[in-house]
Formats: structure tokens, sequence, C-alpha cells
């Protein structure tokens, strides 16, 4: 199987980013990283691309005089790397729909909730707000609503009567360092298939390793 080139967006320090450069190491995602595409030139994602030896490339969306000139931008620097997956791991705007339409099937973004509740920002906050009892997080392909494409993974975990925003957003995190490594493998072994709203995950192989 041929390996698939992968890039990642991310705004801040980028610890799904990291991830995803340790699984590749391991050997776990059939992939290589071929550049980190960030719109914030202070990101710490940026260090960690830096030291894992990844190609940075810097879209300051404070450079761009209205948003369609950003996206723009931004879409020329995807086409160029010509990666087979886009993976969003905290980055922190809504793509546009020239952006989704032409990458359709090829972006991935993983979000710290149990979609479809609590989409956009603060959603460990909203889920403590609303009371629920189990939070989790979603990686799922992205489409032109916000947090609203197809589901690829899902996992859960307890909200304890003493969870602050801060411990309930570690123990998600910790749940996204494991789905989206597992997402991204699943798509570079072509085991995803969208069918409508459903992504269906098709057997293994012999060879592919099941966890």
């Amino acid at each position: 199987m041929p390996v698939k080139r992968i890039a990642v967006l991310a705004s801040g320090r980028g610890s799904n980013f990291q991830a995803v450069i340790d699984a590749i190491a391991r050997g776990e995602i059939p992939a290589s990283c071929c550049g980190l595409i960030t719109d914030n030139a202070g990101a710490y994602a940026i260090e960690r691309a830096k030291k894992a030896g990844i190609p940075v490339y810097i879209v300051d969306y404070g450079a761009y005089p209205v948003k369609d000139a950003y996206e723009q931008a931004l879409c020329r620097v995807m086409k160029d790397l010509s990666a087979d997956l886009y993976i969003l791991a905290g980055y922190m705007r809504i793509l546009g729909g020239g952006i989704v339409k032409h990458f359709h099937g090829q972006l991935m973004n993983i979000h710290p909730a149990l979609l479809p509740g609590f989409p956009g920002l603060h959603a460990q906050r909203q889920a403590l707000g609303y009371g629920v009892k189990v939070s989790g997080c979603t990686v799922h392909f992205v489409d032109e609503g916000m947090d609203s494409g197809p589901v690829i993974i899902q996992a859960c975990v307890r909200v304890e009567e003493e969870d602050d925003e801060e411990t309930l957003s570690a123990r998600i995190l910790a749940l996204e360092h494991r789905c989206l490594p597992e997402a991204i493998r699943l798509f570079c072994e072509d085991r995803l298939i969208i069918d409508g709203r459903r992504v269906r995950i098709l057997p293994g192989s012999a060879t592919s390793p099941e966890r």
C-alpha cells in the first residue's frame, strides 16, 4: 500500500499534532507528514514541527485584508502540498466553502465533545454547563458547517461531580491523543467510506494492526 501524505493545520500548542507525529514514528500510521500549516506565527506547534523535521507554512490571518484573501492563500498552500489528507488539530478557524468543496473527503477534524452536542468553542465548558454525565471527543470529516461533518470515531469519558473545565479537558485530551491517530490510520489504510451522514469502516486486512 502506498504511503499517504498528510498535512496538519494547527493554531496553538499542537498536542494532537505531536500525537500524530509520535504515532507515525512508531509505525502505527502508514503515512508521512509533509507539512504543518498554521495561521499563528507564535504557535508552539511550529516548534514541534521543527523538532520532527516537518516543513512549516505560516499563513498569518492578520496579514490579509479580508477573510477571502486569507482563504485563497491558504488554499494555494494546501494545493501545493498535494497531501492525501489534511488534519485540523486545534486549527481555530472555520474553513471556507471553497476549500471544503475542493478537498471534500480529505479534511478531518478532532473536537472535544460528543457531536452533534456542543459544537464550536469551549465544548467542555458547554458540557459542564448543561450537566451531562458523559462527554468525550469526536473525529469527523469536515463539511461546510461547524463541527457537523460525518463522524469517524467517538470516545467517551465520565463527567465526575468534582470536574471543572480544566480537569474534564485533560481527560478528554488523553482520548483525543488516541482517537485522532486511529482515525488517520484508518484513512491511510483506505478503510473509510463516506456514505451520506455515515462513515463506514471497512474490515482490516490480515496485515493491518488492530487495536
